[in-house]
């Protein structure tokens, strides 16, 4: 078959681009290393030096806007399929990429005392690592990017892409630097979101809040806890509930009081069916925590040296800090001047099923509203999905043209004793069938990270999937809701949309994954859950 030209045209231009590297290379290295300064930006702690202005480059192969998750799993995937890459990430974050889950997890347990330097931190299995993917040794100077004899990746940290021209295959920053690109990800994630109550209320209550997603966040917060008597957490969803049995843990040794409040019935109302809701909320108040259900905030003021929050239905609340954790914003400030879409529904970047908005510009992560081959049109803010989106836009970046089609996974620890995963589409407002066990000691996060070795779940959590998932016809009755009171040690809850199952959580089962993925692309009905149950081996001991 003959080659095609844009094939041929692509190679000789990519030959002319490293001759011409190669060139620039020889000729310029000497002066380089006579006029360059030791470089100390992004390469000393991890942080940018205030200050420090490093030569960019004018024109980079592959630029990435935005310096977390997605960004960092994109880069890596890049350079895998093509060892020479230039990749140049842009990171408004002066520090340079790290995962954000310890952040809500894992940190607050640990017994360093300088743990909000070293961001070291043990997972629940005894091991340590540190937050930050990769040590500032991985990273090549931003200034040497395009001199480098076989490319690297490069972090431009504490800056901002404000303008994009999608015509020109150029961006500009805000201090006015003009960088053009072959391949753009934009991967700038998405802001924490407001309450308007708090919005309306003035700088002395926006003095004593926090909106919690970044290092600093976490720094701030835990400076916070040692200084206060009193922090309100609101908010019931994933990081609400993690922060405040992270909190409620300090609330017995420092006498700190801790309070949860949201407008649905239970924590995690929104994703886990009403009768496990009320047991994690029940689980959170056993780690210390008040927790107030049905509970929606009106006014926040303050008197004297305190806060006030107000409740709709007449309650008050007295405390020192307010901790908002009520969902995130998608970042799509760049969709103006791109002339990009933004999706109306979930928001976000509308792209296909590649991650493809325009044909040299991809989008992953938090901001990325994709189209799932399985499971339709969504937007997904967890950790995994920046994994396994930032992954595959980087293999579209060098030609592999895959769909989304890998379900990412997210889990949720309500410390080391009590977690879940799940995949797929969880929404209480669908219709579940849970199937229950007793626990057993090795049913725990603690447990699960000493067989994997890791605490960052998805790490352990490869694009698996069993290869065949066989159920025999049941004859079974249909499951029932546990009665109340009942201890839900372990089970699965499976989600159903026209009696099809689209979303599954793990109760306390862990490394099961593959087998949840594999149920869901099927897709297939059906007769008997309690079969399928039996898949993930829950009986046993």
């Amino acid at each position: 078959m003959d080659t095609p030209f844009s094939e041929v045209y692509k190679t000789l231009r990519e030959n002319k681009e490293r001759f011409t590297s190669r060139v620039t290379t020889i000729t310029t290295r000497s002066q380089e290393k006579e006029s360059s300064p030791p470089d100390t930006d992004a390469a000393a702690q991890g942080k940018a030096a205030p200050g420090a202005q490093p030569e960019v480059p004018s024109h980079v192969p592959f630029l990435l806007i935005g310096g977390g998750t997605a960004a960092f799993a994109a880069a890596r995937s890049i350079r895998a399929r093509d060892p020479g890459a230039r990749v140049l990430i842009v990171s408004e974050d002066p520090a340079l990429p790290y995962m954000r889950p310890p952040l809500s997890k894992e940190l607050w347990f640990s017994d360093d005392p300088n743990v909000t330097e070293t961001l070291r931190f043990r997972q629940w299995n005894g091991k340590e690592r540190s937050i930050y993917f990769q040590p500032p040794s991985f990273y090549v100077p931003v200034r040497d990017l395009p001199y480098v004899e076989n490319g690297g990746v490069a972090v431009l940290c504490g800056k901002k892409v404000v303008h994009m021209d999608v015509r020109g295959s150029t961006v500009k920053l805000s201090d006015g630097t003009q960088i053009s690109y072959d391949k753009c990800l934009i991967a700038t994630g998405g802001s924490p979101r407001n309450l308007p109550a708090i919005e309306r209320a003035g700088k002395d209550v926006q003095q004593r809040l926090t909106l919690f997603r970044k290092i600093e966040d976490y720094k701030k917060l835990e400076k916070i806890s040692r200084e206060v008597k009193s922090i309100t957490i609101i908010g019931g969803g994933f990081l609400g509930s993690e922060l405040a049995c992270a909190l409620g843990r300090r609330a017995r040794s420092r006498g700190l009081e801790v309070i949860q409040l949201f407008p649905e019935n239970g924590n995690m109302g929104k994703v886990l069916p009403e009768y496990l809701s009320n047991w994690t909320t029940e689980k959170v108040r056993r780690e210390g925590v008040n927790v107030m259900p049905n509970a929606v905030v009106k006014s926040v003021s303050v008197s004297g040296k305190r806060l006030v929050i107000k409740l709709k239905d007449g309650r008050k609340v007295e405390t020192d800090h307010i901790v908002a954790a009520v969902g995130l914003e998608p970042n799509v400030e760049l969709a103006k001047s791109a002339g990009l879409e933004v999706d109306s529904d979930f928001g976000g970047f509308r792209v296909n099923a590649e991650l493809q908005a325009r044909s040299n510009i991809w989008v992953a992560g938090d901001a990325a509203c994709f189209y799932d081959i399985k499971l339709g049109r969504r937007r997904v803010e967890h950790h995994d999905h920046a994994v396994v989106s930032g992954r595959l836009a980087g293999e579209n970046m060098t030609g592999a043209a895959k769909p989304y089609w890998h379900q990412s996974m997210f889990w949720s620890d309500l410390g080391p004793n009590v977690g879940y995963e799940a995949i797929g589409l969880v929404d209480s407002s669908l219709p579940t069938v849970g199937v229950f066990a007793k626990a057993t000691a090795k049913d725990t996060p603690k447990s699960a990270t000493e067989q994997s070795g890791t605490g960052i779940r998805s790490e352990s959590e490869t694009e698996a999937e069993a290869s065949e998932v066989h159920v025999s016809p049941g004859s079974s009755p249909a499951p029932q809701v546990p009665k109340q009171g009942e201890d839900y040690g372990k089970g699965v809850i499976f989600y159903l949309r026209d009696k099809v199952v689209v979303g599954i959580v793990l109760w306390n089962i862990f490394n099961r994954m593959p087998i949840a993925r594999k149920i869901i692309k099927d897709g297939e009905e059906h007769e008997d859950l309690n079969e399928v149950a039996k898949l993930f081996n829950i009986h046993e001991d």
